[in-house]
């Protein structure tokens, strides 16, 4: 199956907490980074997730926001550190990519303002933000 999502890690499930209807996957992906999944219950029995279980983390490019340093007291559960390795800038938009501390590659899809008004170039340090809920799972 082809997808048009860009961005794809695998990794290990860790920890799963369980609620009513939702509940949050925590995987380890490569370069010993965690990254948290907010889904429904019924997805992670339909897809057998336990604990120890092998799963491709996917996220779309333009749910991945940049900061140009860490971020503190923020909601977002997943904060990746890199540097941008490369910029592909259209009319309004631009594909960041970054290369993730510990290995692995993902790109954020930011409007060109955004991206100017970051000083964003290749070698710029970045942490990639991203929302539990916009990660989805999937498994082989």
């Amino acid at each position: 199956m082809g997808l048009s999502i860009r961005n794809r890690l695998t990794g290990t499930v860790t920890e799963i907490t369980s609620g009513a209807v939702m509940g949050t996957v925590a995987i380890d992906v490569s370069g010993g980074r965690s990254i948290t999944a907010a889904v429904t219950m019924d997805a992670v029995k339909d897809l057998g997730i336990s604990v120890g279980s092998a799963v491709d983390v996917l996220i779309k490019s333009t749910e991945v926001s940049l900061a140009t340093g860490a971020v503190a007291g923020i909601s977002i559960r997943n904060q990746l550190p890199g540097t941008v390795s490369g910029l592909e800038t259209g009319g309004a938009m631009t594909v960041a990519h970054i290369r993730l501390d510990g290995g692995g590659e993902i790109t954020a899809a930011i409007t060109r303002a955004a991206a100017t008004d970051l000083g964003l170039a290749a070698g710029s340090t970045v942490t990639a933000l991203i929302k539990s809920t916009e990660v989805v799972l999937s498994t082989a």
